[in-house]
């Protein structure tokens, strides 16, 4: 199995060649010159890549962290923020205003997490049935995420073409244009939930065997979970809010981290999906440099192949 270490490494291997890479390339020397406060490539590295790196550093790292904690409370591959509702809760928040009151950066990062936790409240009080069971979230956060895809779609309709143009954009997900005003914000929201997220690890590891084994062991069950549930939707709400809904990178990490070191973990999670979302950036940036294409598609591709690759051997496996 491959160690937190290596996925560590690579993470920060990729780091380096997203800022060493692009239209004016740039040595290792020069990076790091630039990174120190040293040198020519200050201005590049520091104002324009670094910003969009950490960026998408933070976001794969809370998608991934958020999905890790809801498939590990549902029991199910599927059971992710973006199949359940919290994601598209989030977009719903920030297309209300884009849409209606034809609102900033600001207001709309703000409608995304006001979206997101309250879609989360609902869920959670539909769900609730002398506790939370992981079949019944999920099947009721898919009710709820395709009611909600529908009132996306209502509201691209009823915009104006500029307006549906900016909300269609929003909605694909993507780093372009982000800077040090978005990724503050986002960096102390991980900064306070993905320590949180990883102090329940433990507990929500015992969760996963069952509610009763869990309680016989002394876990608080029912509270643990809704810390979980919180953390899991603060961390995709502020992720949402910085970057747009971005695809399946809470769907797949999470089960790409599980296969690498052999569980469900929150820390390995964040790591892959960091990489993940990184490297998809990365690739779509180098193989496309005329065109600026957002990242959400770029993982809705990978997302999209996994999730197939995922449904054919589970009925492999019934066949068997």
């Amino acid at each position: 199995m491959i160690r937190r270490g290596a996925l560590a490494l690579a993470v920060l291997a990729i780091s380096v060649l997203s800022l060493a890479s692009g239209d004016y390339p740039l040595s290792l020397g020069e990076v790091f010159g630039a990174l120190t406060g040293t040198g020519d490539a200050q201005f590049i590295v520091t104002e324009f890549r670094l910003p969009r790196l950490l960026a998408g550093l933070l976001v794969g790292a809370a998608l991934a962290a958020g999905g890790a904690i809801t498939q590990s409370l549902t029991g199910n591959p599927l059971g992710s923020p973006d199949m359940i509702g919290f994601t598209e809760g989030a977009a719903t928040g920030a297309l209300l205003l884009i849409v209606l009151t034809d609102a900033g950066t600001s207001a709309t990062s703000a409608g995304a997490l006001a979206g997101g936790f309250l879609t989360a409240v609902v869920i959670y009080l539909l769900t609730y049935r002398r506790g939370v069971q992981g079949v019944r979230l999920v099947l009721v956060g898919l009710g709820v995420s395709a009611m909600l895809i529908a009132v996306n779609s209502y509201l691209i309709t009823r915009a104006s073409l500029r307006d549906a143009v900016a909300a269609q954009s929003w909605l694909v997900g993507g780093l372009n244009g982000l800077g040090w005003e978005h990724v503050g914000p986002l960096a102390a929201a991980v900064a306070v939930l993905l320590p949180l997220g990883l102090v329940h690890g433990r507990r929500m590891a015992l969760i996963e065997m069952g509610d009763d084994a869990a309680t016989g062991l002394g876990v608080p069950v029912e509270r643990t979970r809704l810390v979980l549930i919180t953390v899991s939707v603060g961390l995709t709400a502020f992720a949402t809010a910085v970057a747009g809904p971005i695809a399946f990178v809470a769907l797949a990490a999470p089960q790409l981290a599980k296969r690498l070191v052999g569980s469900l973990r929150v820390g390995a999670s964040a790591l892959v999906g960091a990489l993940l979302l990184v490297t998809c950036d990365f690739l779509t940036q180098r193989l496309f440099p005329s065109v600026s294409l957002p990242v959400g598609i770029a993982t809705g591709l990978v997302g999209g192949l996994y999730l197939l690759w995922l449904l054919i051997g589970r009925w492999r496996r019934k066949q068997a």
